[in-house]
Order: structure tokens, then sequence, then C-alpha cells
């Protein structure tokens, strides 16, 4: 397994300033990180997969080192698939990281070569969330800082028709 690389997926609906601080400490850490973006298609999230792979390429666009995708199916898989050892998770809080050490230990069982890093959320984001962020777009908040600039103008838009 390739330990040069780590995967941290999620469904980045919409991305935040939390999930861009992840991706830069982990940017420094791997020599590659790839970003998954989780496709369930029996979930209808509040932007579509594509649109949300296109605003993380936005949004990384300084890091070299990341690469985006989306999957579907199991995370487990998905690293054998692509040879990835390490998934790298944020985490706000206590109950974050209990929820997220129940997927570590049963991405483990599927996985035995695979490992979960738990990053702490910094302390300027570790109050953000995508739902918090979707929320606040609905009521017309102002939503600066909380998502990176370059995709401020897509939520704006996406919030300004519902």
């Amino acid at each position: 397994m390739n330990h040069s690389r780590c995967l941290y997926p999620g469904s980045f609906d919409p991305v935040t300033l939390g999930h861009m601080d992840i991706i830069r400490r982990a940017a420094g850490i791997f020599d590659t990180v790839v970003v998954g973006v989780l496709h369930n298609p029996e979930k209808q999230g509040c932007f579509p997969v594509e649109k949300r792979l296109d605003m993380l390429r936005r949004a990384c666009g300084g890091l070299s080192n990341v690469e985006i995708i989306s999957y579907g199916g199991l995370l487990a898989q998905l690293t054998k698939e692509m040879d990835i050892s390490v998934v790298v998770r944020g985490v706000r809080g206590v109950g974050d990281l209990e929820s997220e050490t129940v997927m570590a230990r049963i991405n483990r069982q599927l996985n035995p070569a695979l490992e979960t890093l738990f990053l702490p959320a910094s302390p300027e984001t570790g109050e953000i969330s995508a739902s918090m962020v979707r929320q606040l777009a609905s009521f017309g908040a102002d939503l600066s800082p909380y998502v990176p600039p370059q995709v401020l103008p897509d939520i704006l838009a996406a919030f300004q028709h519902k």
C-alpha cells in the first residue's frame, strides 16, 4: 500500500473553509491528497456531484498535490483499488470522533491495511459544517467567513433560486 498518498472522503455539499483546512494540512503531510466526493444515488444533495467536484477543483486550485475524484460504493474498496492505505478525517469534537472511530473500525475490518488519521479541526474552523453553511445560506446570511471565496458566488446563486 502507498503511504505517500491519502484519501480525504466526504460529501463536500458544499466545500467549506473547514474542509479546506483539512485538505491543506493533509497536503503538507502527504505527497498526494485524493479528495473523494461521495456519490450516493439514494441521497439528493444540495449540489449535484459534478458541481461539488467543480467547486472543489477551484477551491484547491493552488494546491498542486491535490486530486479531486468522485466515487460510489464502499470507501474500503476504493482505497484497495487506488492502492491508498491512509484515510484522513477531520474531527470537530467528541461527537465527530465517536462516529468517525466507528467508521474507521468498520473500514479496517473491510480493508485490514487501511489506517485512519484523525486531524482535529483548527480553532478558526472548528464550528463550520456544510449543513450549517446550507442553513445560513437559506436565510441569506453572510457566508464569507465559512466558505472559500472561489465558491461563494455558486452557493449564493443556488440559494437565491430556492
